[in-house]
C-alpha cells in the first residue's frame, strides 16, 4: 500500500518519456547546464571565469542530486534557487564562487522552463503524427465502405467510412499546424536581471553593452534557440503559457470529438474500439463490451480543456515587472497539461490502430435507412419508366408515410416491396433495387479520400510503445 497520494497521470497514464521531462532530475539538471553555460559565455567574453571552473560546472552537471540536501537548505533559506547553487556548489569548490555570477533565479527557473516545454511539444508533435498516420491507414481502407450518415445525430445522407475517418484527421492536422507554429515562435529568455533591464551584466562588464547582449546570444545558441526575447520584465512574457495550455486544449479537443463519435458508433456496434481477449468491460455484466479507452480519452481531455483556463488568468494575474503568484499555478497546470495530452494522444493510437468495423451492421443500418434516403432517385427513375411525377411524388409519400410507421413500431422497413407492389408505380423490384445501390449515394467520398490522404505529408518520429497503456 503506498502512504501518499500519486498523480494518476504518473501511475497509470502518461509515458515514460513525457514523466521523465517533467522530473525533478530534468529540470534541476538543466538548471545546472544553464550554470555552466553562464560561465562559459562569461569566461569567453572576458569576465573572472577560469576555464578550469567552467570544466568543473560541467564535470559535475550531470551528477545525482542530493534532494535531501536540497530540502534542508530550502527550509532553512526558504529559496530553492538558492537551496540547489548551494549544493551543486558543494560538489564544485572551485566554481562555488562564481555560480550564477550575475543573474536572478528567473535566469534558471524560465530558461529551464522553455526548453522543456519546446522538448515536450516536439514530443507530443510526434505522437500527434502517429495517431494520424494510423487513421490515414484506415481511411485509405475503408475509403468506399458507404455508411450512414448523421446531422443532429439523426440519419442523413450516406457517407464513407473512411470519409468520415478524414474529419478525424483534418482536425489532427489543424492542431499540428498550431503545434508547429507554438514551437517555431518559442523564444529564449536569456539573461535579463532582476526587472529585465540587464543592469546587472552590464555592470559586470563594466557599461559594455554590446558584450552584455553577446551573453545572451550564446547562451541561446548553445542550447538551440534562434530568436530571444525583444524585451521582457524578471520573467519570460506567460502569454507564452496561456498559448503553449491553449495548443494542447486544441489537441484534446480533436481527441474528443474522436473518442466521442467512436461511443456513439460504439452504441450501435458499427465501430469498436479494440478489446482485450481477457478485458472485462462490467464487474456485473460479464457480456458488456464498454468503449472504456474512448471514455478515457474523453475524461482526460475535458481535464486538458479545464486546466487551459490557468494560462489566461495568470497572463493576466502579472504585476509590472513580474509577482510570484504564478510559480505554484505554473509548477502544476503546464506539466500536468503535457501529461494528460501526452496519456490522450497514447489512447487516441491506440485505439486508431485497433477500430474493429462491423461491416455487416453497417451494410444493415445503410439498408434500413436507404429506401428513404433513395425516394428522389427513385422518383426521377420512376419518370424514366413513364410515370407522372407528380402522382410519383405523392405514391411516394403514401408508401414512406406506412413504412415509417412500421419501423417505429420495431417492424422492418417494406417500403421498397410496398413501391413494387402498387400497380400505380412503374418499377419492378429487381429495377428499384438497382437503382439504389449504396456506392452510388456516396457523392465523391472515396475520391475526397484519396485526394486528401494523398495532400498529407508528414515527418515526424514514432513514439514509446502502448504495450503499457492501461486500459
Amino acid at each position: 500500500m503506498k502512504p501518499i497520494y500519486e498523480s494518476p497521470l504518473a501511475s497509470r497514464y502518461a509515458s515514460a518519456h513525457m514523466q521523465h521531462l517533467f522530473s525533478p532530475d530534468m529540470r534541476y539538471k538543466t538548471w545546472r547546464k544553464l550554470w555552466v553555460a553562464l560561465a562559459r559565455a562569461e569566461h569567453a567574453l572576458g569576465l573572472p571565469v577560469t576555464q578550469e571552473q567552467v570544466d568543473e560546472l560541467e564535470a559535475h552537471a550531470d551528477d545525482p542530486i542530493d534532494y535531501e540536501a536540497v530540502a534542508a537548505k530550502e527550509a532553512l533559506l526558504r529559496h530553492d534557487v538558492m537551496a540547489h547553487i548551494h549544493v551543486y556548489g558543494e560538489s564544485c569548490t572551485n566554481a562555488r564562487g562564481i555560480i550564477h555570477l550575475g543573474a536572478t533565479s528567473c535566469y534558471i527557473t524560465d530558461n529551464a522552463d522553455i526548453i522543456i516545454y519546446r522538448d515536450a511539444l516536439k514530443y507530443i508533435r510526434s505522437e500527434l503524427v502517429a495517431v494520424v498516420s494510423e487513421l490515414m491507414k484506415f481511411a485509405r481502407t475503408y475509403r468506399e465502405l458507404p455508411t450512414l450518415g448523421y446531422t443532429h445525430y439523426q440519419p442523413a445522407q450516406l457517407v464513407t467510412v473512411g470519409k468520415r475517418a478524414c474529419l478525424w484527421i483534418q482536425d489532427l492536422l489543424l492542431d499540428m499546424d498550431e503545434i508547429d507554429f507554438c514551437i517555431e515562435k518559442l523564444k529564449f529568455h536569456g539573461c535579463r536581471g532582476t526587472t529585465g533591464t540587464e543592469a546587472s551584466f552590464l555592470y559586470l562588464f563594466e557599461g559594455d553593452s554590446d558584450k552584455t547582449k553577446r551573453l545572451s546570444r550564446m547562451i541561446a545558441d548553445e542550447f538551440g534557440f534562434d530568436e530571444i526575447f525583444d524585451v521582457a520584465g524578471q520573467t519570460y512574457p506567460r502569454k507564452y503559457d496561456s498559448r503553449i495550455l491553449n495548443c494542447l486544449s486544441a489537441i484534446a479537443q480533436s481527441a474528443y470529438k474522436f473518442a466521442d463519435d467512436m461511443r456513439l458508433l460504439q452504441h450501435d456496434r458499427q465501430l469498436q474500439e479494440p478489446f482485450g481477449s481477457n478485458q472485462v468491460g462490467s464487474s456485473a455484466m460479464a457480456y458488456k463490451r464498454n468503449p472504456m479507452r474512448c471514455e478515457r480519452i474523453c475524461s482526460l481531455a475535458r481535464y486538458v480543456m479545464a486546466d487551459a483556463a490557468n494560462g489566461p488568468m495568470t497572463v493576466s494575474a502579472q504585476w509590472l515587472e513580474r509577482t510570484l503568484d504564478d510559480s505554484a499555478n505554473r509548477r502544476i497546470s503546464i506539466p500536468e497539461a503535457f501529461l494528460a495530452t501526452d496519456s490522450v494522444l497514447r489512447l487516441y493510437k491506440s485505439v486508431a490502430s485497433g477500430i474493429c468495423v462491423n461491416e455487416g451492421v453497417i451494410a444493415k443500418t445503410v439498408s434500413d435507412y436507404l429506401p428513404f434516403i433513395a425516394t428522389e432517385n427513385l422518383l426521377m427513375s420512376a419518370v424514366k419508366h413513364g410515370g407522372d411525377r407528380q402522382e410519383l411524388h405523392e405514391i411516394i409519400r403514401e408508401h414512406s408515410m406506412e413504412a415509417t410507421r412500421r419501423v417505429n413500431e420495431g417492424m422492418s422497413c417494406d417500403l421498397l416491396t410496398r413501391l413494387a407492389e402498387d400497380e400505380r408505380f412503374p418499377m419492378t423490384l429487381e429495377q428499384i433495387m438497382e437503382a439504389i445501390n449504396p456506392a452510388d449515394f456516396v457523392g465523391r467520398c472515396p475520391q475526397q479520400v484519396d485526394e486528401f490522404l494523398d495532400s498529407i505529408h508528414l515527418d515526424g518520429g514514432e513514439t514509446a510503445s502502448d504495450d503499457d497503456i492501461k486500459v
